[in-house]
């Protein structure tokens, strides 16, 4: 039986977090990297007292040179390169900094260029595979107060379209997902810092503006990531996934 190997960035918390799950549950030989080495590491542990083969490896995707060395790490071939890693920030164009703009594009932008320009030889040795990005609703539609996060989830959907373009003929499919909001450290994060007290209401002032009524769960992201990362999914590519609760197709 082949094994297969995935590589997902942004592995230790959240979606990524419920991707690496998902993948090792399959049987999958799982590398995720992460710079959370407390959260890496432990969630690595778990998965060896399952009998699951996950390998952590810690560094930041907006280094080239260390996404080199961490993906050189990876023996063999490569199947599936998912970009899940990701910072957002809140402001609008006058009150975005340019540090901010900077920092948001580093790891945005120029992370998942990085990830997929060095893990390309590998997919291309394995006679193709798939690379997943993670897009999101705010690419195709207004958002308020987000205006760099957008500007590179907009980024993140054209690259998708380029690279399933050039190497379709390779055999490497791009797809990309766009989540609308999803329930995750990073939401309970932002309610605590942002409304103190209010979080409940606020929490669900926030789910309630998706039309099914509630947030998305990791684990509903990880499940169809496997499905267009996986054999079933080899027909699809160049493909843009809403996953968001009704947000897009049922907003009045």
């Amino acid at each position: 039986m082949k094994t297969s190997n995935v590589l997902i960035t942004g592995g230790a918390s959240g979606i990524g977090l419920a991707m690496v799950r998902k993948f090792a549950s399959e049987g999958w030989h799982v590398f995720f990297i992460d710079t959370n080495p407390v959260e890496g590491t432990k969630l690595q542990d778990k998965e060896h007292e399952k009998g699951y083969p996950v390998k952590f490896l810690e560094g930041s995707i907006a280094s080239y040179t260390k996404v080199e060395q961490l993906i050189n790490q990876i023996p063999g071939k490569l199947d599936v390169l998912i970009n899940n890693a990701g910072i957002s920030h809140i402001g609008r164009v006058d009150n975005t900094t340019e540090e901010d703009f900077d920092r948001l594009f580093q790891v945005n932008v120029k992370g998942m260029f990085n990830c997929i320009k060095v893990a390309l030889p590998k997919l291309k040795e394995n006679g193709g595979g798939s690379i997943l990005n993670m897009c999101s609703v705010a690419a195709t539609i207004g958002i308020p107060d987000r205006f760099a996060y957008s500007m590179t989830k907009g980024a993140v959907l054209s690259m998708t379209l380029s690279v399933a373009r050039d190497y379709v003929q390779e055999g490497i499919r791009c797809n990309c997902l766009s989540p609308g909001r999803v329930h995750t450290p990073f939401v309970d994060g932002f309610l605590a810092k942002n409304y103190p007290g209010h979080e409940k209401e606020m929490y669900d002032k926030l789910a309630a503006s998706q039309p099914i009524g509630r947030m998305g769960t990791p684990e509903e992201i990880a499940e169809l990531a496997y499905f267009i990362s996986s054999d079933a999914g080899s027909f699809i590519t160049g493909a843009n996934f809403n996953i968001d609760g009704g947000f897009m197709g049922l907003k009045m």
